[in-house]
């Protein structure tokens, strides 16, 4: 993640607070934040759900600490902070929010919000997840109506007509007009008196009319009138009601404790309807990385058919397709030793080091083919190739790898974003040009010897079976033997030839 210099206090008041509230929250949390030595300014935007606080930190090379380090003492700082919910963030990218996220949906909006509570307890567990909360604001206080259906049939009134009743009394009916004393005419609105809407009583006093007639009876009678809590707001996502279960990383990638969390969220038994899905940064992520591995592999696609048009050979090209999986040793070792992590900016680190792999073992083979088509044999021309070019290949890679090493290291401001694509780059360069010089000679020269073979076998059976069924056969056992079919197929009948060889040996040996 990048280092930007600032860090972001998310506060959330309770339910129906004031915007003074709000505003006495985000002081007491801004003034938390300017008792550490890194904090040069705090600006604060209250509203009445709470506020934002911007804390300033300056540049990451005029301190010794970074932004996460920061953020963490902050953390402990506003936790002992109570009448609010409080989040410290240090990673500013996707909008500022939580980089762990974890979307509930279903049709219930109590029975999510009881299964999302549930999930938030757990999610405490996993180690490294900080700031665990969810969207949904702290139930409010409502006014529960239950109608009984039955009965208000039986009296001849409608939903429709106790709904109407209560539109009036809590949105108010339009009366007329009045004008005042300036001339300006005002529309009239009439509803009842704040007191006597959040009183149960005189709710269910209130009069309903039944159709058709002129008489009157009480909510009471046909309806059950109590206080309860409710969703402070619901939430929708893709047409579904949604609550989402966030959390912050500390001291563990955002990646390990999404997938920690996901495999947590699925193992509750939903309700028919419900479900999870991967919302914020891990959404956008997953997205990310399923269109740079179709850009890895139609990259790796087109490149096989550059050099199939370059050698002049379908065969050729494998040895080097075959090494381009070497250079991911490297990569994954070298993240390893630097604690780092495969994001977005490592994975096309990868994507460039497909070619640089490639272009090594390109050299390597040119010139072999070179040799060959001079009519040396090809394990003396893959030798002869390999003392050419190894001055070539070692030299480009320790230019590449000096070119790279100031990004690796981190220097500068926002050098930490761009320093795991370096060290991808650079282990990956280390261990595949070793590697090329050592397994793509082997791999060309098993190919090819292949190739040779199937050649021969191919010019026997077409008198046989014609060159097209002579085709087929050859390439299906040329199919069968890359996905070891043949291999597993001759290991079995090589068995069977000992077991029975021994049972034969044995009469033998007792007669």
């Amino acid at each position: 993640r990048a280092d930007a210099g600032f860090l972001v206090i998310d506060v959330r008041s309770p339910a129906s607070s004031s915007l003074d509230y709000s505003k006495l929250k985000l002081d007491a949390a801004a003034a938390l934040a300017s008792t550490m030595k890194e904090t040069k300014a705090t600006t604060a935007y209250p509203n009445a759900a709470g506020g934002r606080i911007y804390v300033d930190i300056g540049k990451s090379t005029e301190r010794q600490r970074s932004a996460a380090e920061v953020a963490k003492e902050l953390r402990d700082k506003v936790a002992q902070l109570v009448g609010a919910e409080y989040v410290v963030l240090d990673d500013l990218n996707n909008g500022a929010q939580k980089p762990v996220q974890i979307r509930f949906y279903g049709a219930d909006s109590r029975k999510l919000q009881e299964i999302t509570q549930d999930f938030q307890k757990t999610m405490a567990g996993i180690k490294g997840a900080v700031d665990i909360g969810y969207s949904e604001q702290d139930p409010q206080n409502e006014l529960q109506i239950e109608l009984d259906r039955g009965l208000a049939n039986q009296m001849g009134i409608s939903v429709n007509d106790a709904a109407q009743a209560l539109r009036v009394a809590f949105a108010g009916v339009e009366a007329g007009d009045w004008v005042d004393p300036t001339g300006e005419t005002r529309d009239v609105s009439i509803r009842l008196h704040p007191a006597d809407r959040v009183d149960a009583a005189n709710i269910e006093r209130l009069p309903i009319a039944i159709s058709g007639t002129n008489r009157m009876v009480p909510l009471d009678q046909i309806a059950t009138v109590t206080m309860g809590k409710g969703p402070g707001q619901i939430q929708h996502g893709d047409g579904k009601r949604t609550i989402t279960v966030s959390a912050n990383a500390q001291g563990r990638s955002p990646g390990e404790i999404t997938s920690e969390a996901k495999k947590l969220a699925e193992k509750i038994d939903f309700p028919p309807g419900f479900g999870i899905e991967l919302a914020g940064a891990a959404r956008d992520q997953q997205v990310v990385f399923t269109a740079m591995i179709t850009a890895l592999l139609s990259g790796i696609a087109l490149m096989y058919f550059v050099l199939v048009i370059q050698f002049n050979s379908f065969t050729a090209p494998l040895a080097v397709m075959l090494s381009l999986p070497l250079s991911l040793i490297g990569v994954v070792l070298a993240l390893l030793l630097t604690k780092g992590t495969l994001n977005l900016m490592s994975l096309i680190g990868v994507i460039m080091l497909m070619g640089l792999v490639a272009k090594n073992a390109i050299l390597l083979l040119d010139a072999t083919r070179q040799e060959e088509r001079a009519g040396i044999d090809r394990e003396e021309a893959l030798m002869h190739a390999g003392r050419k070019r190894f001055r070539p290949i070692l030299m480009t890679t320790l230019a590449l790898i000096a070119g790279m090493m100031p990004v690796a290291i981190g220097i500068g401001e926002g050098g930490e974003f761009y320093r795991p694509m370096a060290v991808a780059i650079i282990g990956g360069t280390i261990t595949s040009t070793f590697l090329t010089l050592l397994i793509v000679p082997t791999f060309y020269d098993s190919i090819e010897l292949a190739r040779d073979h199937a050649l021969a076998k191919f010019h026997r059976r077409a008198p046989r079976f014609t060159a097209v069924g002579a085709f087929v056969v050859t390439l299906v056992e040329a199919v069968l033997a890359l996905v070891m079919v043949r291999f597993v197929f001759r290991l079995i009948v090589k068995l069977g030839r000992f077991a029975s060889g021994r049972r034969a040996a044995t009469p033998a040996a007792q007669g």
